[in-house]
Protein backbone atom coordinates (compact mmCIF):
# COMPACT_ATOMS: atom_id res chain seq x y z
CA UNK A 1 0.00 0.00 0.00
CA UNK A 2 1.12 3.48 -1.11
CA UNK A 3 1.23 5.88 1.70
CA UNK A 4 2.38 9.57 2.31
CA UNK A 5 3.57 11.69 5.74
CA UNK A 6 0.81 14.48 5.25
CA UNK A 7 -2.34 14.65 3.92
CA UNK A 8 -1.55 15.67 0.02
CA UNK A 9 -2.92 18.32 -1.97
CA UNK A 10 -2.89 16.56 -5.27
CA UNK A 11 -3.27 13.14 -6.17
CA UNK A 12 -1.11 11.47 -8.35
CA UNK A 13 -2.59 8.02 -9.85
CA UNK A 14 -0.84 5.06 -11.14
CA UNK A 15 -3.12 3.30 -13.82
CA UNK A 16 -0.93 0.28 -15.64
CA UNK A 17 -0.34 -3.67 -15.37
CA UNK A 18 1.67 -5.50 -13.77
CA UNK A 19 4.53 -3.87 -14.39
CA UNK A 20 3.20 -0.96 -11.96
CA UNK A 21 1.48 -3.45 -9.84
CA UNK A 22 4.82 -5.41 -9.00
CA UNK A 23 4.09 -8.55 -10.26
CA UNK A 24 5.97 -11.32 -8.33
CA UNK A 25 8.30 -8.90 -6.15
CA UNK A 26 8.74 -10.48 -2.57
CA UNK A 27 8.27 -7.22 -1.28
CA UNK A 28 6.08 -4.87 -2.97
CA UNK A 29 7.24 -1.85 -1.10
CA UNK A 30 10.40 -2.27 -3.08
CA UNK A 31 7.93 -1.60 -6.27
CA UNK A 32 8.94 1.75 -8.55
CA UNK A 33 5.51 2.86 -7.09
CA UNK A 34 6.35 2.90 -3.53
CA UNK A 35 9.67 4.27 -4.26
CA UNK A 36 8.02 7.21 -6.47
CA UNK A 37 6.12 7.95 -3.19
CA UNK A 38 8.86 8.09 -1.02
CA UNK A 39 10.94 10.15 -3.57
CA UNK A 40 7.65 12.29 -3.78
CA UNK A 41 7.82 12.38 0.38
CA UNK A 42 11.90 13.12 0.68
CA UNK A 43 11.57 16.12 -1.85
CA UNK A 44 8.50 17.52 0.22
CA UNK A 45 6.15 17.96 -3.13
CA UNK A 46 2.49 17.48 -1.85
CA UNK A 47 1.16 14.49 -3.86
CA UNK A 48 0.02 11.34 -2.77
CA UNK A 49 0.31 8.11 -4.89
CA UNK A 50 -2.67 6.28 -5.75
CA UNK A 51 -1.99 2.71 -7.50
CA UNK A 52 -4.69 0.73 -9.10
CA UNK A 53 -2.81 -1.60 -11.30
CA UNK A 54 -3.96 -4.49 -12.46
CA UNK A 55 -1.89 -7.78 -13.63
CA UNK A 56 -2.66 -8.74 -17.11
CA UNK A 57 -5.06 -5.53 -17.67
CA UNK A 58 -5.04 -4.74 -21.26
CA UNK A 59 -6.01 -1.17 -22.77
CA UNK A 60 -9.36 -2.92 -23.30
CA UNK A 61 -10.14 -3.53 -19.40
CA UNK A 62 -8.47 -0.21 -18.63
CA UNK A 63 -10.89 1.40 -20.62
CA UNK A 64 -13.93 -0.63 -18.95
CA UNK A 65 -13.18 0.58 -15.31
CA UNK A 66 -11.70 4.39 -16.14
CA UNK A 67 -14.69 5.85 -16.06
CA UNK A 68 -15.78 4.63 -12.29
CA UNK A 69 -12.01 5.06 -11.29
CA UNK A 70 -11.80 8.44 -12.32
CA UNK A 71 -15.29 9.32 -10.35
CA UNK A 72 -13.77 7.62 -6.99
CA UNK A 73 -9.63 8.67 -6.99
CA UNK A 74 -10.59 12.25 -8.55
CA UNK A 75 -6.87 12.34 -9.75
CA UNK A 76 -4.68 15.50 -10.93
CA UNK A 77 -2.45 13.56 -12.64
CA UNK A 78 -2.45 10.22 -14.19
CA UNK A 79 0.53 8.13 -15.35
CA UNK A 80 -1.22 5.89 -17.90
CA UNK A 81 1.32 2.56 -17.82
CA UNK A 82 -1.08 0.60 -20.58
CA UNK A 83 -0.28 -1.76 -23.51
CA UNK A 84 2.35 -4.15 -22.94
CA UNK A 85 -0.08 -6.95 -22.57
CA UNK A 86 -2.15 -5.56 -25.38
CA UNK A 87 1.18 -5.85 -27.57
CA UNK A 88 2.10 -9.51 -26.45
CA UNK A 89 -1.68 -10.66 -27.35
CA UNK A 90 -1.18 -9.49 -30.69
CA UNK A 91 -4.27 -7.42 -30.10
CA UNK A 92 -4.96 -5.04 -33.61
CA UNK A 93 -3.26 -2.17 -33.36
CA UNK A 94 -6.27 -0.09 -34.37
CA UNK A 95 -8.50 -1.35 -31.55
CA UNK A 96 -5.55 -1.10 -29.12
CA UNK A 97 -5.52 2.48 -30.53
CA UNK A 98 -8.79 3.30 -30.08
CA UNK A 99 -8.80 2.02 -26.43
CA UNK A 100 -5.62 4.28 -25.09
CA UNK A 101 -7.44 7.49 -27.38
CA UNK A 102 -10.94 6.78 -25.45
CA UNK A 103 -8.82 6.80 -22.41
CA UNK A 104 -6.80 9.78 -22.82
CA UNK A 105 -9.75 11.88 -24.19
CA UNK A 106 -12.23 10.75 -20.72
CA UNK A 107 -9.28 11.60 -18.87
CA UNK A 108 -9.03 15.03 -20.42
CA UNK A 109 -12.95 15.53 -20.06
CA UNK A 110 -12.14 14.70 -16.22
CA UNK A 111 -9.39 17.80 -16.14
CA UNK A 112 -6.48 15.95 -15.15
CA UNK A 113 -2.95 15.63 -16.42
CA UNK A 114 -1.46 12.94 -18.65
CA UNK A 115 1.98 10.94 -18.92
CA UNK A 116 1.61 8.31 -21.26
CA UNK A 117 4.60 5.39 -20.92
CA UNK A 118 5.91 3.87 -23.89
CA UNK A 119 5.93 0.16 -24.66
CA UNK A 120 8.25 -1.59 -27.07
CA UNK A 121 7.56 -5.58 -27.34
CA UNK A 122 9.33 -7.96 -28.92
CA UNK A 123 9.24 -9.40 -32.02
CA UNK A 124 6.82 -12.18 -31.84
CA UNK A 125 4.36 -10.81 -34.31
CA UNK A 126 6.91 -9.74 -36.70
CA UNK A 127 8.94 -5.95 -37.20
CA UNK A 128 5.56 -4.60 -38.90
CA UNK A 129 3.65 -4.86 -36.07
CA UNK A 130 6.35 -4.83 -33.54
CA UNK A 131 7.41 -1.28 -34.96
CA UNK A 132 3.42 0.02 -35.49
CA UNK A 133 3.01 -0.69 -31.90
CA UNK A 134 5.27 1.30 -30.14
CA UNK A 135 4.40 4.24 -33.29
CA UNK A 136 1.25 4.58 -31.93
CA UNK A 137 2.76 5.76 -28.39
CA UNK A 138 4.45 8.51 -29.80
CA UNK A 139 1.42 9.61 -32.61
CA UNK A 140 -1.00 9.60 -29.23
CA UNK A 141 1.58 12.21 -27.81
CA UNK A 142 1.36 14.11 -30.34
CA UNK A 143 -2.54 14.12 -31.32
CA UNK A 144 -3.26 14.89 -27.80
CA UNK A 145 -0.19 16.58 -26.74
CA UNK A 146 0.75 14.98 -23.55
CA UNK A 147 4.12 13.28 -22.91
CA UNK A 148 5.66 10.46 -23.33
CA UNK A 149 7.79 8.42 -20.98
CA UNK A 150 10.66 6.53 -23.52
CA UNK A 151 10.25 3.35 -22.92
CA UNK A 152 9.38 2.26 -19.78
CA UNK A 153 11.60 -0.47 -19.71
CA UNK A 154 14.57 1.24 -21.36
CA UNK A 155 17.84 -0.40 -19.32
CA UNK A 156 15.96 -3.30 -18.07
CA UNK A 157 14.15 -5.65 -20.96
CA UNK A 158 16.54 -8.42 -22.25
CA UNK A 159 18.58 -8.00 -18.97
CA UNK A 160 18.25 -11.42 -17.21
CA UNK A 161 19.66 -10.07 -14.02
CA UNK A 162 17.14 -7.37 -13.48
CA UNK A 163 14.13 -10.02 -14.58
CA UNK A 164 12.36 -12.21 -13.06
CA UNK A 165 12.56 -16.09 -14.35
CA UNK A 166 9.47 -15.05 -16.59
CA UNK A 167 12.38 -12.94 -18.32
CA UNK A 168 9.51 -9.93 -18.65
CA UNK A 169 8.55 -8.68 -15.19
CA UNK A 170 11.72 -6.92 -13.42
CA UNK A 171 13.03 -7.95 -9.81
CA UNK A 172 13.77 -5.70 -7.55
CA UNK A 173 16.61 -4.95 -8.39
CA UNK A 174 15.50 -3.09 -11.48
CA UNK A 175 12.58 -0.78 -9.74
CA UNK A 176 14.77 2.42 -9.32
CA UNK A 177 15.73 1.82 -12.53
CA UNK A 178 11.90 1.85 -13.81
CA UNK A 179 11.87 5.12 -11.51
CA UNK A 180 14.61 6.70 -13.21
CA UNK A 181 13.35 6.33 -16.66
CA UNK A 182 10.02 8.17 -15.46
CA UNK A 183 10.88 10.66 -12.65
CA UNK A 184 12.54 13.20 -15.21
CA UNK A 185 9.59 13.24 -17.34
CA UNK A 186 7.53 13.72 -14.35
CA UNK A 187 9.19 15.68 -11.99
CA UNK A 188 8.52 18.93 -13.72
CA UNK A 189 4.51 18.14 -12.84
CA UNK A 190 5.21 17.75 -9.50
CA UNK A 191 6.32 21.51 -9.13
CA UNK A 192 3.14 22.74 -10.59
CA UNK A 193 1.06 24.39 -7.87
Amino acid sequence: MVTTLWASEKTLLVYGDSLSAGYGLNDINQGWVQLLQDKINQQRYPWNVVNISISGETSAGGLSRLRNTLDTTKPDLILLELGANDGLQGIPLKSFKSNMEQMIALITEHDSDIILFEMQIPPNYGPVYTRRFTQIFTQLGQQWDIPVVPFFLDGVAGNHLLNQTDGIHPTEKAQPLLLANVWPILEPYLQID
